[in-house]
C-alpha cells in the first residue's frame, strides 16, 4: 500500500501565502481549459480564504470556461452573512472571475437532506476529476464540514462511499451543513490545504502524527498528495 503524500509549503506572512497559493490555482486552471476545455475549482468558505479569494479574481484566466463550486456550506440563504456563497460573490466572483459559472451548495429546500438529492445530481453532473480543491481547516481539526462529533462523520469519510455531497449537524458547526464528501474531494487533479495560524498548525502536526481529527482522513489518504499553504 502506498504512503500519503503530503507536501508542507511554508511562508513567513499570509499575504505572500496569497499570492503564491492563488498563481498556482490560476495555473492549474490554465492546464485544465487547455487539455479538457473546461476547468472545475471546489473551495472553502470561511475568513482565511478572503486574501487568497481578492487574489484569484485577478486571475488572468478565461474564466468563461471554469466552474466554480464550494467544498460545504451552512444551510443558509446567501441573504446571511454565514452564507459561503455571498463570501464568494464577495470575494472570488468579482472582476475577472465574475465571469466564472457558480454552482452553489444550497438550494433553498427546508434542510440539507431535503435538497441533498437535487445537489448530489448537480455536483454529480460535474466533470470529473476537478482540476483543483481547495479545503480548509479549523481549530478543531475540521475540514470540508467533517466535523468531530457528526452526525454523518462516519459515512462522509467513507472511502468507498458513493454519494458526493452529505448533510452533517454537529455540535460545533452551529447551523446544519451540506458538504462534499470525501471521495468526491479527492477525486481532483490537485488538492490543497490552506490555513494560517500557530494553533492551527499545532493541530495539524497533532493529526499528521495519528492524532484524532478529522482533517486526518484526509492526510492519511494515499491516492490523492495534499499540498499544504501555512503561513503563522
Amino acid at each position: 500500500m502506498s504512503k500519503p503524500t503530503v507536501h508542507v509549503h511554508e511562508f513567513t506572512d499570509r499575504l505572500t501565502l496569497a499570492d503564491k497559493l492563488a498563481h498556482k490555482v490560476e495555473a492549474l486552471l490554465k492546464k485544465g481549459i487547455a487539455a479538457r476545455g473546461h476547468a472545475v475549482i471546489a473551495v472553502s468558505g470561511g475568513t482565511t480564504p478572503k486574501a487568497f479569494f481578492a487574489v484569484l479574481a485577478r486571475a488572468q484566466v478565461d474564466w468563461s470556461k471554469v466552474t466554480v463550486t464550494l467544498v460545504d456550506e451552512r444551510w443558509v440563504p446567501e441573504t446571511s452573512d454565514r452564507s459561503n456563497a455571498a463570501l464568494l460573490r464577495n470575494f472570488l466572483l468579482k472582476q475577472n472571475a465574475e465571469a466564472a459559472t457558480f454552482l452553489p451548495l444550497y438550494n433553498g429546500a427546508k434542510d440539507p437532506d431535503a435538497g441533498s438529492a437535487a445537489l448530489s445530481k448537480a455536483i454529480g453532473a460535474l466533470p470529473t476529476p476537478f482540476d483543483v480543491v481547495v479545503l480548509g481547516m479549523g481549530p478543531d481539526g475540521h475540514t470540508a464540514s467533517f466535523f468531530p462529533g457528526g452526525n454523518h462523520l462516519a459515512q462522509a469519510l467513507d472511502l468507498k462511499g458513493k454519494e458526493p455531497v452529505i448533510s452533517m449537524t454537529a455540535k460545533g458547526a452551529e447551523e446544519p451543513r451540506i458538504t462534499l464528501t470525501l471521495p468526491r474531494i479527492l477525486d481532483t487533479e490537485a488538492l490543497f490545504l490552506h490555513f494560517e495560524g500557530d494553533d492551527k498548525r499545532k493541530v495539524f502536526d497533532e493529526a499528521r502524527d495519528g492524532g484524532d481529527y478529522p482533517i486526518a482522513a484526509v492526510l492519511s489518504q494515499s491516492k490523492t498528495p495534499v499540498d499544504v499553504y501555512w503561513s503563522p
